[in-house]
């Protein structure tokens, strides 16, 4: 055995003989023959381009194989294959153990005496025919224990505590791991957690508190298990130490039992796959002798649910049979001129990537198809049928006389049987029997898109043989892996999109791991604030109690801890309300205990920290808000519940400050005294601004930049941000690698490009606007590129896309710095604002690089040019350093957009007031004050708007009137008219007195 390294291919020498792509196959036995795939996508390998040159290619992962096989693809068009190969590595020396039945077992007793290692670590390799069984148990004090198990092709992690309790599944790795190919299996136990690796794949795992110091007695493959594994394993260490050696040579602390060699002696199983739509295998029928009728059998292991996979003719009559999958189950259909005269399906669930064995039979009068027969997949007829001529397996050659009326089956197949003789494929392959077309014999290619899972944000991953799908629904998440949130990052992104307060799901960090959460958005105020709940924000009163001299509250916040921490830390303001209230109490700071309050709360990120100040006083002070305002009710204390009066007072404030939040618990003390009430309240948490959302940089120079580290986005990557320029165009952001690079650019006034290199050559999406971009109103980007596509959006046009090549290059390897409004290829840079930039969910403070940065200004003002539009009915968009603010003091409307209607419902002989000014003789000594719509400009007329609704007549409108005999009056009569007078005018208006909503306007 070797480990091969590389490889390195020549041209025939002297000639114009050469190979320009190629197939590398692998195996340690001569058979069962694994591809070698580049990154786990790649099959071919690139040639050479004369017959001289070598072309060495390093393998990423080493393979481990006793026999290379090349297959040629393509070769110089003007000559044949030829081939010089060379081969780098190392020999590999390994120990093997062969289990080959249930009573076999290999158990390391570890010594006696007291270890406490926190650190464990277990590792060995397996190959295996069967897709379940224990292939390593460990068991240590107090009845627990660890067990690695094949489940279905997968590894599954179980713990069990206690000998009375079931085992618990804590992970679950790999998949198709019956294949009988080595695969490489660890366990390293540190003090809280598991690193369970299978093949390249690390899964960390949460373990339970007994675990954390669990000295491990014995390991090893147990002869009794629930079920036992046929195979063989290859160095299995446990801290090093070598077990199979030691059971090589006898040590006394290794029980061998049962039927154990140390030598892997395998079965030999050749498997055919079918890769495409013109594959098949042609077989000769049943032969004459056994005309009676038909026995065939095979297994078959598929991700797709549709596809053929036997077919015949009948020798009476013209007939056909076809035994193929729909909706992943086995049906067979027997055709006869143009009628189906019989259908049996048996099955379910079959494009589940297993093994399924298939036998069909039709002997004396009964014909049965059974599918996994010891599962009860089992069809019956009265019928029987004769195979005539060839047997056809996963298609059929193309004929005029007969096509496939069914879907391809892409699959493997093994074990095939005709008459209950087994199949030579390997005779096959050498042309010595039946006929075949490209297929791959001797191998199964089938590939597990979906483990590990590339859908993100728990997303569900379906797959068929050449593609895998994500279903996203219910995730939060969409694009085709799950990746981008459709839920804004805060309440103020939530305000800028033109929505009102209610309930959102924010989510903090975008594509990051932090999930979505429910808030409440309060966008009534300047501010657009955004509230979080817990699970008790009432006034809650406390009586004495008798038994303890302390009572402790704990709050249970909506959202999780995560969650909450990143919506803190991303606000530029957050408060919470903490009020106290007693009777005859001892509060917080004079009456002590060994200089130790008798009341505090605790708060900050986790389980929070002791806090000894309160609602509106400074951190660390041990003070309310009277001490610090000084007006106490006892000026000898700091708080006025600490005076123990006979009367209700309160202590109540905000704390505002950000690392003290949220308020996790209260600790009240001294509530046992007789006469003594208290009552608390903690006010939800409210946070108001967003930091991402509006840091911004403005380039006022194509030749300005900034730069940061280099961006990671090897399988996937997004980036979103907002720019407005006046330019029309310009490059947002760049960065560079070897060959590799990402580019997104404003190509025109109308057009935005993404660009990016893989090692596939240039790929680009691009979204053209149906308005222009450079008309210095914010636009937004989202980019997004992951193994499966790239799409682009720009505002909310829809989506453009680019689909991945699904057999290519899909790492991206960048090595310069990122640059941002700016390039590093000579490109023209861009001129203007960009703002919120964030890449992969993690936000760039662009404000901060740029302060130091020549030609580019933090910070960009002038938002009411793309969000004043959001206020209505007259109000005038007001600029604000972030953001913007409706000003609705003008229009008979408010609301966050001066939306919301100023009306009042009026009964008979009720009515409002207004005083505009009052005469001088009166307000001299009157202290009321005239109303804010008072003005002391000369008005040039007056603008009077109402929207009203009534049955009733007459009745009066408005009406306004002077100190000097003069008024206008509107009103509605009974003849459904109405008189506007003012000394000198008269409106007449016609009224339709219907009582629907009638809107009037008075102008003079």
């Amino acid at each position: 055995m070797y480990v091969i390294t590389a490889v390195a291919t020549q041209g025939r020498y002297g000639s114009s003989d050469w190979l320009t792509s190629y197939l590398l196959m692998f195996s340690d036995t001569g058979h069962n023959w694994k591809q070698y795939r580049q990154e786990d996508s790649i099959g071919s390998f690139p040639g050479n381009s004369n017959a001289d040159s070598v072309v060495q290619y390093k393998l990423q992962q080493p393979a481990f194989a006793r026999f290379l096989r090349l297959i040629p693809l393509a070769w110089n068009p003007s000559g044949r294959i030829g081939l010089r190969l060379e081969t780098y590595g190392c020999p590999y020396s390994s120990d093997v153990v062969s289990l080959d039945d249930g009573s076999s077992s290999l158990v390391y007793r570890l010594s006696p005496g007291p270890r406490r290692s926190s650190r464990d670590v277990v590792s060995l390799k397996f190959k295996t025919l069967r897709n379940s069984g224990t292939l390593l148990h460990a068991e240590g004090e107090e009845g627990l224990s660890l067990s690695l198990e094949l489940e279905r092709g997968k590894l599954q992690l179980l713990l069990k505590q206690g000998s009375s309790s079931e085992p618990r599944r804590v992970a679950s790795l790999g998949s198709l791991l019956d294949d009988q190919h080595w695969h490489y299996i660890a366990v390293e136990r540190h003090s809280s957690h598991l690193n369970l690796t299978v093949d390249k794949h690390t899964e960390r795992v949460q373990i339970p508190a007994e675990f954390s110091h669990w000295d491990m007695e014995q390991v090893g493959k147990p002869a009794i298990s629930r079920r036992n594994f046929h195979g063989c394993l290859e160095n299995l260490l446990y801290n090093d130490l070598n077990l199979i050696e030691l059971a090589k040579d006898k040590d006394h602390q290794v029980t061998v039992v049962g039927n154990v060699t140390f030598s892997c002696a395998e079965p030999v199983s050749i498997a055919v796959t079918f890769p495409g739509p013109q594959s098949f295998l042609q077989l000769p029928g049943p032969t004459a002798s056994s005309s009676a009728g038909v026995s065939v059998g095979f297994q078959f292991r598929t991700w797709n649910k549709a596809g053929l996979l036997l077919t015949f003719a009948l020798p009476q009559e013209g007939g056909v049979v076809w035994l193929y999958l729909s909706e992943a189950r086995l049906r067979l259909q027997i055709h006869k001129a143009g009628r189906t005269l019989l259908e049996l399906t048996a099955g379910s669930a079959l494009n589940d990537g297993q093994w399924h064995s298939v036998e069909l039979n039709s002997r004396r009068g009964r014909l049965t198809v059974a599918v996994d027969k010891d599962e009860g997949g089992v069809a019956h007829a009265s019928s029987s049928i004769t195979a005539g001529g060839q047997l056809f397996f996963g298609g059929k050659k193309d004929s005029q006389e007969c096509l496939n009326p069914f879907s391809i089956f892409q699959g493997c197949m093994r074990l095939l049987s005709v008459e209950n003789q087994p199949v030579d494929l390997i005779m096959v392959q050498q042309r010595l029997l039946g006929n075949y077309s490209h297929l791959l014999i001797d191998m199964c290619g089938i590939i597990d898109r979906c483990s590990p899972s590339r859908c993100e944000h728990g997303g569900r991953c379906s797959q068929s043989w050449t593609v895998f799908h994500c279903n996203c629904s219910d995730s939060g998440y969409s694009g085709a892996t799950c990746r981008s949130s459709v839920y804004e990052q805060s309440c103020e992104a939530y305000k800028h999109n033109g929505n009102t307060s209610g309930h959102f799901y924010i989510d903090v960090d975008g594509s990051g791991p932090i999930k979505p959460q429910l808030v409440y958005c309060n966008m009534t105020e300047e501010n657009t604030w955004m509230v979080i709940q817990h699970n008790n924000t009432e006034l809650t009163r406390l009586q004495p109690s008798p038994g303890g001299n302390q009572h402790l509250v704990h709050f249970d916040y909506s959202t999780e801890e995560e969650q909450l921490s990143a919506a803190i830390s991303q606000s530029e303001h957050c408060e919470q309300e903490l009020s106290y209230q007693c009777i005859k109490g001892v509060f917080a700071c004079v009456c002590v205990s060994e200089g130790s309050p008798f009341s505090w709360w605790l708060g900050g990120p986790g389980p929070g920290r002791v806090r000894t100040y309160w609602g509106g006083a400074q951190p660390g002070s041990q003070q309310c808000a009277c001490g610090l305002q000084g007006d106490c009710v006892d000026p000898q204390h700091y708080c006025n519940c600490d005076a123990d009066r006979m009367e209700w007072t309160e202590d109540s404030g905000l704390l505002t400050h950000k690392e003290s939040l949220p308020v996790r618990s209260l600790v009240l003390g001294d509530i046992q005294r007789p006469g003594s009430e208290a009552a608390y309240r903690v006010g939800p948490l409210r946070c108001h601004g967003d930091k991402n959302f509006w840091n911004a940089a403005f380039f006022d120079k194509e030749t300005s930049y900034l730069h940061f580290p280099t961006f990671h986005g090897e399988l996937s990557a997004d980036i979103s941000f907002l720019f407005k320029t006046t330019a029309s165009s310009g490059v947002f952001l760049e960065n560079l690698g070897i060959k590799d690079f990402i580019r997104i650019e404003l190509s025109s006034s109308t057009q935005v490009v993404f660009s990016f290199d893989v090692g596939n050559g240039p790929l680009e999406v691009r979204v053209e606007s149906s308005v222009p971009l450079n008309d210095n109103r914010w636009h937004r980007v989202r980019a997004e590129r992951n193994i499966k596509e790239a799409s682009l959006r720009l505002d909310g046009l829809p989506a453009a896309t680019q689909e991945a090549p699904t057999d290519g290059h899909f790492h991206l390897q960048l090595n310069s710095q990122l640059f941002i409004g700016g390039t590093a290829s000579r490109q023209k840079g861009f001129r203007g604002c960009i703002r919120s930039l964030q890449l992969n969910g993690v936000t760039l403070d662009l404000e901060e690089r740029a302060r130091i940065t020549p030609g580019v200004r933090p910070g960009c003002p002038g938002h009411c040019s793309s969000y004043g539009s959001f206020c209505q009915n007259g109000g005038r968009c007001v600029e604000r350093a972030n953001g913007f603010h409706c000003d609705c003091g003008l229009s008979a409307y408010t609301g966050v957009f001066c939306h919301t209607e100023v009306s009042a419902s009026f009964k008979s002989g009720t009515s409002i007031s207004y005083t505009f000014k009052e005469p001088y003789e009166l307000s001299r000594n009157s202290s009321a004050l005239p109303s804010s719509i008072y003005s002391d400009m000369t008005l040039r007329g007056e603008n009077v708007s109402l929207s009203f609704r009534t049955n009733q007549s007459p009745a009066v409108l408005f009406y306004v009137s002077s100190y000097y005999r003069e008024y206008l009056a509107l009103l509605i009569n009974k003849h459904e008219k109405a008189d506007g007078q003012q000394s000198i005018k008269v409106f007449m208006l016609t009224i339709e007195l219907s009582g629907k909503c009638t809107h009037t306007e008075v102008s003079n």
